[in-house]
Formats: C-alpha cells, structure tokens, sequence
C-alpha cells in the first residue's frame, strides 16, 4: 500500500507546484510584461488619483452624469446578516438577478423602469440595457442607443447645448474589436469623465 500511496503524494505535490503556483506566477509575469494596463486591473486615473476600472462599473445617481444599466448586486442587510440588500455595483457581489422572463419581479421592474423613463421624456423604443441587468452586475458599458437617449437629459442638467453632448457620446462609442467581436459600445466611467473635461 505504501507503494501506492508515495508516487501519489509525490504528484499531488507536484502538480499543486505546477498548476497552483508556477503557472498562474508564469501568467501574471507575463500579462505584467504584455499587458501592463490590463493586468493592473484596467484603473482610469484623474489628476493621479485612481477614479475607477474601466471593466466594472459605477453607479453614478446625478443627473448631472450619464447612468450605467441597472445592477442587480447586492450586500448584507447591516439589520439582518442574513438579508440582503440593493448595493448597485458591488464588485464584492457580483451577480445577475437570475430572474426568468416569466418572473413577476423582473416584469415589475422593467415596467418601473420603462415608466420612469417615459416620465423623464424619453420616447420611442427603449434600449434593452436600460432597463435589464447584465449577468455579471458590473456591466461599465451601455449602448450607444442608451446613451444618446440620455444625452439631452444631461445637457439640460449641465447648462450644455444638446449636440454637443451628443457629438461627445459618439466620439466615445468604441467599435466591436476587429470588426465583429462584441457589440457597440460605450464606457459610462470615461464619458463622464470626458462630460467633466468639457468646457
């Protein structure tokens, strides 16, 4: 039996060096080297102090500023541990609603959403991201349709004529990479951050 059992310690070991500790140490030196940005975690600096990623999104409550999807992540009730609470993008949580299209909850909460944005003006066929969460809770990026139906909105809240804030959002829509991998879109952090470097 000790026969057995050594040659199997041995690899136990050894492949737990390998695949636990040298090969993710290998990863991370290599992805440092490559891609430094991107293996820093992709953080958007302002006056050198770090304001965000550019890969998890913030909740931004203003009118003042344009608004990411809704999140569905949430956080401990501080009452009840047990609970839990709405914490819009709460990296620490991150997750999707796991509600079904038959979900009462969901169909509340889109129709919520859809007469808030009514309320607000907007008319015509609403994006779906501005009304859904993304699976992961963190989505940073909105459609350009999102964004552009927003555009008006904070220019009015700002004082800005309304074609230039719409010409900003254009200038940040990034295209699918090479062409065809993903969709159009833009990041909510950098046009907020390029709408506060307007003048």
């Amino acid at each position: 039996m000790l026969a057995h059992f050594r040659p199997a310690v041995v690899l136990l070991a050894l492949f737990t060096l390998l695949t636990g500790l040298a090969y993710p140490l290998a990863m991370t030196g290599i992805a440092s080297v490559l891609f430094p940005w991107q293996a820093g975690g992709s953080l958007i600096l302002r006056d050198g102090k770090v304001v965000g990623s550019a890969l998890i999104g913030q909740n931004f409550a203003s009118a003042r500023y344009f608004h990411p999807r809704p999140s569905a992540t949430g956080a401990p009730d501080p009452k009840d541990p047990s609970k839990t609470v709405d914490a819009p993008y709460n990296a620490d949580n991150s997750s999707g609603s796991n509600l079904g299209p038959t979900s009462k909850a969901l169909i509340d909460r889109v129709k919520t959403g859809v007469a808030a944005r009514r309320a607000e003006g907007w008319t015509g066929p609403l994006p779906a991201d501005a009304l859904t969460t993304s699976a992961s809770g963190l989505d940073p990026d909105i459609s350009p349709e999102n964004a552009l139906l927003q555009a008006s909105d904070v220019a009015r809240a700002r004082g800005l004529v309304a074609g230039t804030v719409r010409n900003l959002v254009l200038a940040q829509i990034q295209k699918p990479w090479m062409g065809f991998f993903g969709e159009p879109r833009v990041n909510v952090l950098k046009l907020n951050l390029a709408l506060d470097g307007l003048k």
